[in-house]
This record gives C-alpha cells, structure tokens and sequence, in this order.
C-alpha cells in the first residue's frame, strides 16, 4: 500500500478507534501505575512479559493462532497503541506496516526495534524475486527477519528490551534487571542445550516449509533448504519441488519439517512424492489456542523443536 495513503488511513482509524475504547479488554494498554507496553508478535511479548513482570501492563496486538506476516492493523490497535508508553517491534523488516502505524498511532510511546544489533542474513536473490513476483510484501525482502528462532539472537534481543524498560520506568529498574537476569538463565540454558545436542548429529540438511531457520542453522551449524521463501503461503512453482524432492533423495533426508500456524499441504505433498515422514519444527512466530491453553511459551516450543530436530538428524 503507498505510504502517503497508509498514514492517511491511520489517522482516519485513530479517529474511528476512539469509538471502540469501551471495548477494553485485552486491548487496553492504560493501566495505571504501570509500565503500558505495546508488543506486536509473540515473541517480543514473551521477552516483554518475563522480564516487565508485574510492573508492566504488555499488550500483544497479533492475536493467538494468527500467523504474523499477513496480519495488519485493524481500528483497535491503533487505539492500544496510542495509549502505550513503549512500543516493541521486532524489525529486521517484519512488519511492513510498523512506520504508517506508529504515525497514525501518535509519538507518545517510546519505540525499539528489538531486533538491533543482530548480524543480519541477507534473504537469498532469487527468493526475493519470486515472492516479489507472487505479490507478497515481507517488508524488507532483502532480509531474513526470522531474529528470535536462535536462542543465541534471543538473548541479544532480551537484553535489549531489558534496556528499554529500564529507560523507560526508572524507578523498578532494579526489578527489570533482576528479571531479565533469570530471563538470560532460561535462555543461556537453552542456548547450551541446541549447541551441545546439535553438535553431535550425524546429518546438517533439514527441509522446512517456510524459510524462517537461517538464524538457527547459521548459530548452530546447520543448513536449511525451503520449500517456500520467506513468506510462507507464497506458492513454490513445480521445478522447485521436484528440485527439492531429488535434493532429498540425494541427501538422505528422512523428514520433512511444517509449521503449524499455516497449511501443511505442500509439505506433506513433498513428503509424500519423496517417501520420507513429517514433522512440526515451529517458528515461534505464535501460540495457537492449544498452546496456549496447555502453558506453553518460548522455551518449551524451542525445546520441542530441539527433541524434532535431533530425530530428524540421527
């Protein structure tokens, strides 16, 4: 969508958004006495809720079991976040809309794009060019946003959003601190875990449905074949299939990976033309409802990606 146009709208919703204030709820980013965060994807919430505690209202705005790279902004989230004192965006050009949003939004929260200081991995070429051709905008399509699947990139990114609470509110900065160190112990631990179990597989090629592992396969040593790019429903065309399908065949594949916040169709039609099983490796992108229900979060979906990948491997 042109900018000009975007940023027109917005202010149009703020207005509109002003109706919808009763609604409240999980919406409601005005708690007083606390800290009001605004988080755009769960992994951002993740970090913002253990380490804010109970000295932080978080607000998430993608809702549970909806996959982040088609959602935009609706009336109501330009009214939460209006009313937040720090706004935490994941960057690396995964939300597109971020810039009109927070324009039309008002300058009242202050703003991080967790993902800075990462080494970025530049999107592969000819990805760009096909999911151009589909007409899929992942916003900055020359870069892998896919941050917060490393353990190793979510420990920077937690020590990032611990140093914007602590600018932010001052006053419990010692609180922020204290949990982000318990936070960092969680993380650190994982961390270990993926380096030491990934250290001794026998295979390094795993085949996922949606280009989302880079940052995992760079920190741990592995490397990723997808079947679609960095947006996951843009269509693969048929010769990439049977490329991969051989690359399979070739390679000694015995498992390809799919995602549950999207269709498992062309996974499970790959799996099937090359005879090998399938199985989840989840991108942390969010919880569905069962997950949520069940007291999932970060870590433990990690750790089960962990115990996929090392059957995956042997």
């Amino acid at each position: 969508m042109n900018m000009r146009k975007w940023t027109a709208g917005c202010a149009a919703l703020l207005i509109a958004a002003g109706l919808l204030a009763a609604c409240g709820g999980k919406h409601d980013a005005s708690a007083p006495d606390k800290l009001n965060v605004v988080t755009t994807f769960y992994p951002i919430y993740y970090l913002a809720t253990e380490i804010g505690g109970e000295d932080a209202n978080v607000v998430n705005l993608i809702p549970t079991g909806v996959e982040p790279h088609d959602w935009t902004p609706k009336s109501r989230d330009l009214n939460t976040a209006s009313k937040a004192e720090l706004f935490l965006y994941n960057g690396a050009g995964l939300e597109g809309w971020v810039e009109g949003f927070l324009q039309g939004a008002g300058k009242k929260a202050k703003t991080l794009e967790v993902s800075k200081g990462i080494d970025l991995i530049d999107a592969d070429a000819e990805v760009v060019e096909d999911e151009h051709a589909d007409g899929h905008n992942h916003g900055d399509l020359h870069v892998d946003p896919h941050t917060w699947v490393s353990p190793k990139s979510m420990l920077r990114m937690g020590e990032n959003v611990k140093e914007a609470f602590m600018q932010a509110d001052e006053a419990h900065g010692a609180d922020y601190e204290r949990r982000y160190e318990a936070l960092k112990g969680k993380l650190g631990e994982l961390d270990r875990k993926y380096a030491d179990s990934l250290a001794g597989v026998s295979k390094r090629d795993i085949v996922v449905s949606h280009q989302a592992f880079g940052y995992l396969c760079r920190d741990y040593g592995l490397t990723q074949t997808a079947v679609m790019g960095l947006s996951p429903d843009a269509e693969p065309r048929a010769q990439d299939l049977l490329k991969i399908a051989q690359f399979v065949k070739d390679n000694g594949v015995k498992t390809i990976f799919f995602e549950e916040l999207v269709s498992d169709r062309i996974a499970k039609t790959l799996a099937q033309e090359a005879n090998v099983g399938t199985m989840v490796l989840n991108p942390v992108e969010g919880l569905t409802s069962e997950e949520e229900k069940a007291g999932d979060d970060y870590v433990t979906l990690m750790e089960r990606n962990l115990q996929n990948l090392l059957k995956a491997l042997q």
